[in-house]
C-alpha cells in the first residue's frame, strides 16, 4: 500500500484537536511541545482547550494546524516510512507537507508559520479586505466575474480554487460584494463572505510578502525526501529553493487546489490520500475532484488505528 499525505489549512482548527492523540501517543506529546517551545508560546494549549477566538486568530491558528497535522504525522511516521509518494497541503497546510517530507525542522516550521499569520493579520489591518465563497458553477468563470467586479466596484480576484463548484474569493470589500452579487447573478447557488482579517491570496497581501521572504531567508530548507505538490504551480518539486520561491509567491497567488489533486490523481491513482489533522475538509474536496481515489482522515487515536492497520494489509 501507498499514500499521499495531505494537510488541512486554516478554518479547519476547533478547539479540542489533538487532545486526545497526546493523550494517547508520546510522539504526539513531543510534536506539540516542540511548537510550543520553538514560539515560547502554549500553543498546545490553545489547541486542547481553546478558547475558540483565540485560536482562531491567524497568527495562532497557523502553528496550531501545523502543530496537528505533525504530531499525527509523527505518530504515523514508522508504519508508513518509505511509502510516501507525495504529499501537499491546502494554504498553510503546504508548509505542514515540507515539514513531513523533511524539509523543515518542526520548530522551523513554526516559527515560519507563526511569523505568516502575523505578516497576514497586519496585512489585513494595513490594507482591509474580504473573502467570500461561491458555491455552484456559473455561467461565466469565476476570473471574468472578479475581472467585471474590479472595473465596477474594486479589487477582487480568485484565491482559492476548492473544487469545480467551490471557488472563494478574495479582495477589497466593494470588489468583492460585487463579485458575489455577481455570481449570484450568473447561477451560483450560494455567495457567503467569510469570516477573515484579510484578503488572503491576493493582491492586498503584497504589504506582508517583504517581511515573509526575509523569514522564509532566514529558515533553514533542505531538499524533500518525497515530492511536494504547490498550490501555485500545482506541480511537485523536492528542491529546496523551490520549496522557498512558491510558499512566497503562495501568499499573493491563488489556490489551485482542484489542478493540484487532479495532478497527483493522475500520478498516484492507487495511492491512500490520508488527512492529517483537525476535520475532514479535505476528504470532501477530494471526493468531489477525484471521487475515484481513496481517502480517510486521520486526526485521532481510532483514526491512527485504523491507518495502522491499511498499512498492514
Amino acid at each position: 500500500m501507498r499514500f499521499v499525505l495531505i494537510f488541512p489549512g486554516q478554518g479547519s482548527q476547533i478547539p479540542g484537536m489533538g487532545k486526545d492523540l497526546a493523550a494517547a501517543f508520546s510522539a504526539a506529546r513531543s510534536a506539540f511541545a516542540a511548537v510550543d517551545d520553538a514560539l515560547g508560546a502554549r500553543i498546545s494549549a490553545l489547541c486542547f482547550n481553546g478558547p475558540a477566538d483565540e485560536l482562531t486568530l491567524t497568527l495562532n491558528a497557523q502553528p496550531a494546524l501545523l502543530a496537528h497535522g505533525a504530531a499525527v504525522w509523527a505518530v504515523a511516521r514508522e508504519a508508513l516510512e518509505g511509502r510516501v509518494d507525495a504529499a501537499a497541503g491546502h494554504s498553510l497546510g503546504e508548509f505542514t507537507a515540507y515539514h513531513a517530507a523533511d524539509a523543515l525542522t518542526l520548530g522551523a516550521a513554526a516559527r515560519l508559520v507563526r511569523r505568516r499569520g502575523e505578516l497576514m493579520y497586519e496585512s489585513g489591518i494595513a490594507r482591509p479586505g474580504a473573502m467570500a465563497a461561491i458555491l455552484g458553477e456559473t455561467l461565466e468563470p469565476i476570473a471574468a466575474i472578479c475581472a467585471q467586479a474590479t472595473r465596477e466596484a474594486g479589487l477582487v480576484v480568485p484565491a482559492n480554487y476548492n473544487s469545480r463548484e467551490q471557488v472563494v474569493i478574495s479582495g477589497e470589500p466593494a470588489g468583492v460584494d460585487r463579485a458575489m452579487a455577481l455570481a449570484r447573478e450568473l447561477g451560483a447557488k450560494r455567495a457567503i463572505k467569510l469570516n477573515v482579517s484579510g484578503a488572503f491570496h491576493s493582491p492586498l497581501m503584497e504589504t506582508a510578502l517583504d517581511g515573509f521572504s526575509q523569514a522564509i531567508d532566514k529558515s533553514c530548507f533542505t531538499e524533500a525526501r518525497f515530492p511536494v505538490y504547490s498550490n501555485v504551480t500545482a506541480d511537485a518539486g523536492i528542491s529546496a529553493g523551490r520549496a522557498r520561491a512558491l510558499l512566497a509567491r503562495q501568499l499573493t497567488n491563488p489556490v489551485r487546489w482542484t489542478d493540484e489533486i487532479s495532478t497527483m490523481a493522475a500520478a498516484h491513482p492507487d495511492s491512500t490520500y490520508v488527512e492529517m489533522g483537525p476535520g475532514t475538509v479535505l476528504v470532501g474536496l477530494l471526493k468531489k475532484i477525484a471521487p475515484q481515489l481513496r481517502t480517510m482522515s486521520c486526526g485521532g487515536p481510532a483514526d491512527i488505528d485504523k491507518l495502522m492497520e491499511i498499512a498492514a494489509a
